[in-house]
C-alpha cells in the first residue's frame, strides 16, 4: 500500500468512525439496559438486524436460534473473512448505579458483549461503505451463548462460517488501558472441560458410620486428590487449572447420606496437560472407589478448545492497527478462561484481539456486577479492525 493511500484509508475511516461513535455509544446502552442470556437474545438479535437493515447490509436470523450473520460483498472476487462477536449476558444483577443500568433483574451485560456487538455493528457500516474497494467478501457472525459455550457450535452447524477463509474475533479487556491493544501468541485461551462426579456410599445415622459408607468423607478425599493433578501430574511449564465448584450431598446433620455430588472445571492450554488432567481425574475417582468403599461414578465432557492465534493473521492485525492508530499494540499474557471463538479458529486462520476498556477508578474485573467499561473502546475496536480486513482485502 503506498504512504498517499495508507494517509487517505486513514483519515478516511478516522472520520467515518468519528461521526458513528455516537450512535454506536447509543444502541450499546440500549442493549446494556436490556440483556438477554444464552440463546434468549431475541431482542439484542432484533436490534442487530434492524440495523443492519439500515445500513443496507445483506443479513439473515435465526441462524444457531438466535444469531445473526451478515454479508458484505466486495466488488472483486477474493477470500472471505468472518469477524464474530457474541450478544449474550450473564446472570449477575447489577450494581453500577449508570443511568443505563440493566432493567432486568439477574441479568448484566457484565462481560463487555453489548461493546462487542456494537463494534462489530461499526466494523460492518465501515466496509459496506468501503465495498468498492474490498476484493473479496465479510462476514459479520453475531452470536448467541458464548458464556453457555454452545453458540458458535450452532452457528458453524447451521453454516455460518461455510465458505469463510480467515476469522477475527475481539474481546474488551478492563485491564488494559483504552486506546492500547493487547496480542497473544499461540494459544489465547485454555481449553474448557467439565466434569461430574457422583459418589455413591451407604446412608446411615450420624452416631453409627461404622454401619454406613460415608461419601461425604469420600468426596472429601477426592477434592483433596484432585489437586495432585496440578502439582504432580502436569509439567509446571504448562497450564492446567483443576476446580470442584459444586458440592453437594444430605439434607440433615444427623443422617449420613447415600451420595455425594460433585461438579468441576478443567482448563489446560497444552493438548498434553490436558489428557494428563483427565486421565488423572478418572485414576483418582477409581483409587478412592477402592480404598474407601464407595462407587465413583464420573461423567466427563470435554468443551471448547484454546482458541489458536495463528501468527499470520496476527501480524497482518497488528501491521493494520500501526498503520491506522500507531503502535498500541502490546504483547499480553494468555487467559485459562474458555471462549467458544476456539471452534471457528479450529478451522481457518483466525486471531483473538484484545481491546483495552481500562477507566481508572472503575472495576477493572469482567464478571463482576459494578463492572464499568471506557465506551470509547467501541471506536478504537472499530478502526482496528475496520483497518485489518481493508488491508487483507485491498
Amino acid at each position: 500500500m503506498s504512504t498517499s493511500h495508507d494517509n487517505d484509508i486513514r483519515s478516511w475511516l478516522d472520520e467515518a468512525v468519528a461521526q458513528m461513535e455516537p450512535r454506536l455509544i447509543e444502541i450499546r446502552r440500549d442493549l446494556h439496559a436490556h440483556p438477554e442470556l444464552a440463546f434468549e437474545e431475541v431482542r439484542t438479535s432484533g436490534v442487530v438486524a434492524a440495523e443492519l437493515a439500515r445500513l443496507g447490509i445483506e443479513h439473515r436470523t435465526g441462524v444457531g436460534r438466535t444469531g445473526v450473520v451478515g454479508t458484505i460483498r466486495g466488488a472483486r472476487p477474493g477470500p472471505t473473512v468472518a469477524i464474530r462477536a457474541d450478544m449474550d449476558a450473564l446472570p449477575i444483577t447489577e450494581r453500577t448505579g449508570l443511568p443505563f443500568a440493566s432493567k432486568e433483574e439477574g441479568k448484566m451485560h457484565a462481560c463487555g458483549h453489548d461493546l462487542h456487538t456494537v463494534t462489530l455493528l461499526g466494523i460492518g457500516a465501515v466496509l459496506h461503505r468501503m465495498r468498492d474497494r474490498l476484493s473479496g467478501d465479510v462476514r459479520l457472525i453475531f452470536q448467541p451463548a458464548e458464556e453457555a459455550i454452545g453458540g458458535a457450535r450452532e452457528m458453524i452447524a447451521e453454516g455460518a462460517m461455510d465458505g469463510v477463509d480467515m476469522a477475527l474475533s475481539l474481546h474488551n479487556r478492563p485491564e488494559i488501558p483504552v486506546g492500547r491493544f493487547g496480542i497473544v501468541h499461540g494459544a489465547a485461551n485454555s481449553a474448557s472441560d467439565s466434569f461430574d462426579i457422583t459418589v455413591h456410599g451407604k446412608s446411615g445415622h450420624g452416631a453409627r458410620p461404622y454401619a454406613a459408607v460415608d461419601p461425604i468423607v469420600a468426596a472429601a478425599q477426592l477434592v483433596g486428590q484432585l489437586q495432585t493433578i496440578v502439582s504432580r501430574e502436569v509439567r509446571a511449564l504448562d497450564s492446567c487449572v483443576v476446580t470442584v465448584g459444586s458440592i453437594h450431598a444430605g439434607e440433615a446433620r444427623n443422617v449420613i447420606p447415600d451420595r455425594c455430588e460433585l461438579k468441576g472445571t478443567v482448563r489446560t492450554r497444552q493438548p498434553e496437560a490436558r489428557d494428563a488432567a483427565e486421565e488423572g481425574i478418572r485414576r483418582i475417582c477409581e483409587g478412592i472407589s477402592a480404598g474407601l468403599r464407595v462407587r465413583c461414578d464420573l461423567v466427563y465432557r470435554r468443551g471448547t478448545p484454546p482458541v489458536m492465534n495463528e501468527e499470520g493473521m496476527l501480524q497482518r492485525t497488528v501491521d493494520a492497527i500501526h498503520a491506522q492508530i500507531g503502535d498500541v499494540a502490546d504483547e499480553y499474557e494468555p487467559s485459562l478462561g474458555g471462549e467458544d471463538f476456539a471452534l471457528m479458529a479450529a478451522m481457518v486462520p483466525a486471531f483473538r484481539l484484545l481491546v483495552g476498556s481500562s477507566q481508572p477508578g472503575r472495576s477493572d474485573k469482567v464478571h463482576s456486577s459494578d463492572y464499568e467499561p471506557d465506551e470509547r473502546c467501541i471506536g478504537y475496536g472499530v478502526r482496528a479492525l475496520a483497518r485489518t480486513v481493508a488491508d487483507i482485502l485491498a
